[in-house]
């Protein structure tokens, strides 16, 4: 059951904008009260829905994605802005040095929002920001454990009932690519799960990155029902039971959203 947000890219930036406005910017907010003026950039800004809110409220925003396709989305929406000279997209390798040449030490937030469960090496990348942060900078993270019951993002299923089938994502690699084949996916969501399952970071894993790469967590939610939910499945998101998120392993079977702030120590 494909998601209508996941074919109509305006509803899905519109969702953004809601999401970032009404959870992300006030959970980063209560580190940089004030807004105006800020740095911040985005690692994998997508159409730029997230970046919106800031840019409403002044901040000066960079928006980098490895996708052409979803840069020109986001210009599309943004124009203004990049006129205006508050705003630059870039298709690029954060990596690259040229990137680093011109950001370096640019950034008081740098924003990755689903995004680091997409990514193959995360120590490297939780490293690489640091050197793209000014003195007081802090990255913000949010994305869903993967052990969660729709860890691997199999709500992208065309099958309406693998789509719904909550912990399929952790059967052995081999099983869950048979039963997704089987239930007739195609191979672009199939190959698109795997990689999911491969990158896929939990509570513990993130923590102990972080502390290996020498920051400190400033701040951090647990949500048994993630903001994002009230686009998908129609529930109003709801924090996690403090008792629960308080259980190291447990909580990444029931806590299906995770905000952090951490900044180098």
């Amino acid at each position: 059951m494909s998601l209508e947000h996941h074919k109509n890219a305006t509803l899905r930036y519109q969702q953004q904008v809601d999401n970032s406005r009404d959870y992300v910017v006030p959970f980063i907010q209560q580190e940089f009260p004030q807004l105006e003026g800020l740095r911040v950039m985005e690692v994998g800004c997508g159409e730029g829905g997230v970046l919106t809110p800031l840019l409403e409220k002044g901040c000066h925003c960079v928006g980098v994605d490895l996708a052409p396709a979803r840069i020109e989305l986001a210009r599309s929406f943004l124009g203004k802005y990049e006129t205006n000279g508050q705003l630059k997209l870039i298709t690029k390798n954060i990596y690259d040095v040229d990137f680093l040449g011109e950001f370096r030490n640019a950034f008081d937030v740098i924003i990755l929002k689903d995004a680091i469960e997409h990514i193959p090496d995360q120590e490297k990348i939780v490293g690489h920001l640091k050197q793209l942060l000014t003195p007081r900078g802090q990255v913000y993270f949010g994305f869903p454990p993967w052990y969660m019951p729709h860890g691997g993002h199999q709500q992208i299923c065309h099958n309406k009932f693998l789509s719904m089938v909550p912990y399929i994502h952790l059967l052995p690699t081999p099983v869950y690519r048979g039963i997704l084949r089987m239930f007739g996916e195609e191979n672009d969501i199939v190959s698109e799960l795997m990689d999911v399952k491969s990158t896929g970071i939990s509570i513990e894993r993130f923590e102990r990155i972080v502390k290996r790469q020498g920051y400190k967590i400033t701040r951090r939610r647990f949500y048994l029902i993630n903001p994002i939910y009230k686009y998908k499945f129609n529930v109003s998101a709801r924090e996690q039971w403090k008792p629960v998120a308080a259980i190291p392993y447990v909580r990444d079977f029931v806590t299906t959203c995770m905000y952090y702030m951490i900044k180098p120590v």
